[in-house]
C-alpha cells in the first residue's frame, strides 16, 4: 500500500500527507453554530465535512479552508493541511482558519463591487463609455465600450498578448498603457471573453481617476475596515507575507489544448504562474484581478453582506439596489471565447445554473467567482448560504476531479432552498 501511495504521489504530483490527518485540522469551535438553529441537520453538515476530507485526501491541495454560513450564522469554519511544506518536509507549517490564502480571480467579485459603489456614490454610470473617464482607452475603436461591458467580460481586451513579460504585471502604468493601446477582439462588446488580468488594471485606473484614491485605499475605506477584516486586501504587508499559504502545482502536467488555452487566458505558461504567485513581488503588489488575500471566513463574510443586501453588523456597506444590479445576469450562458466553456455572467460575477452549475445542483440564483484553480466563493440567496472554499493546490487535471464536484453538489444538496425566488426575489425593497 505504501508503494502504491508513493507511485500515485509521483504520477499525480500529489501532496504527501500523513496517515492520520487529525493533527492537520483546525476547527473554529467557538463560532460554529448548531446546524439545527439554521434549518440544517447535523448529519448534512457532517456529510459536507466528510466530502471536504475526501477532497483533501486526494493530495491535490496542501491546504483546504472552508467556511459556510447559513442565515448569517457560521455552520462550518475549518481548515486542514499545511501553510507550507508537507508530510515530507522538516520545516512544514500547519495552517489554521486564520491563514490568509490568495483568492486569485475570486478577487474580481470584490473589485467589481467597488465599481458598483462608484455608481452608488454618483461618480460614474455603468453605461458610460469607459473612455469617458480613461480617454486613451478609446484607441483602435474601443471608444464605445462601456464600464458595464468591462464588468461583464465584454470589453474586447481579454489578454495582455502573447509571451507576456511577467514584470508587466507589476508595472501598473505600463500595463494600463498596453491595454489601452490594444486592438479589441470586438469593438462593440458583443463577445463574451473572460478578462483574466486586464479588467483589474482598468478598474483600478477608473477608481484612481474618479476618486483620487488607489483601489486599496478605496477598498479599505468602504469595505475592509467597516467590516472589520484582518486581511481581505490586495497583496500583503511585509509582516504578513510569511503567514500566507504557499501555492503549489499539483495534478498532471499540462500541455496540448488545455495548456495553450490557459496560457492564452493568463498570458503566461501555467508553471510560470506558480513561480510568480509565490514571489514576494506578487504577494506585496496590488492586482485587483487576482491577488486578494483573505481567510475563508472573511470571504464568506463578504458574500454574507451581499446576501443581506449590503448590510453587515448594523452598517450599510452598500445599498440594496447596488447589490441587486450587480448580480443580475448580463446574458444567457454561452461559450466564452477565452475559457472555451459555457459561462453565464452578471456585471461582476460568475453565475450558477440549473439543473447544474459551477456552484452545485440547481444553483441558478447563486453568484460568486472562481479563482485559480479550485477556489470557489459564492452566495446562494435561494438557500441563504454564503460559501468560501479556499486552497493552495493548483491542479487542473488530477485525482480531485470526482471529489470536488461531490463537495459542491453536497453543499447544494444538504443546504436545501428556504426561499421562493419567484415570490421573494425583490424582498430587499422591504429592507431599504
Amino acid at each position: 500500500m505504501r508503494m502504491l501511495r508513493k507511485s500515485l504521489e509521483a504520477r499525480f504530483n500529489r501532496t504527501p500527507l500523513p496517515d492520520d490527518i487529525d493533527s492537520l485540522i483546525d476547527i473554529d469551535s467557538a463560532n460554529e453554530t448548531d446546524p439545527q438553529d439554521v434549518g440544517l441537520s447535523q448529519a448534512g453538515v457532517d456529510a459536507i465535512w466528510h466530502d471536504t476530507l475526501r477532497l483533501f485526501r486526494t493530495g491535490m491541495h496542501p491546504l483546504l479552508s472552508l467556511c459556510i454560513r447559513r442565515s448569517g450564522k457560521i455552520v462550518l469554519n475549518r481548515s486542514l493541511g499545511y501553510q507550507r511544506g508537507d508530510a515530507h518536509s522538516d520545516d512544514a507549517v500547519i495552517a489554521s482558519v486564520n491563514t490568509p490564502v490568495c483568492l486569485f480571480s475570486a478577487s474580481k467579485s470584490v473589485s467589481a463591487m467597488l465599481v458598483h459603489l462608484l455608481e452608488e456614490q454618483g461618480k460614474i454610470h455603468l453605461m458610460d463609455p469607459l473612455s469617458y473617464y480613461i480617454p486613451e482607452f478609446a484607441a483602435n475603436g474601443k471608444g464605445y465600450i462601456t464600464i458595464y461591458q468591462l464588468l461583464a467580460h465584454r470589453a474586447g481586451v481579454p489578454g495582455l498578448g502573447e509571451n507576456v513579460d511577467p514584470s508587466l504585471l507589476f508595472d501598473r502604468k505600463a500595463a494600463v498603457a498596453a491595454i489601452c493601446a490594444a486592438d479589441p477582439i470586438d469593438a462593440l462588446g458583443r463577445t463574451s471573453a473572460y478578462h483574466a488580468i486586464t479588467g483589474g488594471f482598468l478598474l483600478d485606473e477608473l477608481i484612481r481617476r474618479t476618486t483620487g484614491k488607489t483601489v486599496s485605499q478605496y477598498l479599505d475605506a468602504h469595505v475592509r475596515k467597516p467590516m472589520g477584516m484582518r486581511y481581505f486586501r490586495y497583496g500583503l504587508t511585509a509582516r504578513d507575507i510569511p503567514r500566507a499559504a504557499e501555492n503549489r502545482f499539483t495534478g498532471l502536467p499540462l500541455g496540448g489544448y488545455i495548456g495553450e488555452t490557459l496560457k492564452n487566458v493568463l498570458g503566461l505558461d501555467y508553471m510560470e504562474v506558480m513561480d510568480v504567485t509565490n514571489s514576494d513581488e506578487f504577494m506585496s503588489s496590488v492586482l485587483p484581478s487576482g491577488n486578494m488575500y483573505a481567510t475563508a471566513e472573511e470571504a464568506s463574510r463578504f458574500f454574507q453582506m451581499m446576501l443581506d443586501y449590503g448590510r453587515y453588523d448594523g452598517k450599510q456597506i452598500m445599498q440594496p439596489l447596488t447589490v441587486h444590479r450587480a448580480i443580475q445576469e448580463a446574458g444567457k450562458a454561452e461559450i466564452d471565447a477565452s475559457l472555451k466553456v459555457p459561462m453565464r455572467y452578471s456585471p461582476g460575477f460568475m453565475l450558477g445554473g440549473s439543473p447544474a452549475g459551477i456552484y452545485g445542483k440547481n444553483s441558478h440564483y447563486a453568484y460568486g467567482h472562481l479563482g485559480l484553480s479550485n477556489v470557489f466563493c459564492w452566495a446562494d440567496p435561494e438557500r441563504d448560504i454564503s460559501v468560501a472554499i479556499l486552497n493552495s493546490g493548483k491542479p487542473v487535471i488530477g485525482s480531485h476531479l470526482l471529489a470536488l464536484p461531490r463537495l459542491l453538489w453536497g453543499i447544494s444538496r444538504h443546504c436545501p432552498p428556504v426561499r421562493d425566488m419567484h415570490k421573494q426575489s425583490l424582498d430587499f425593497l422591504a429592507s431599504s
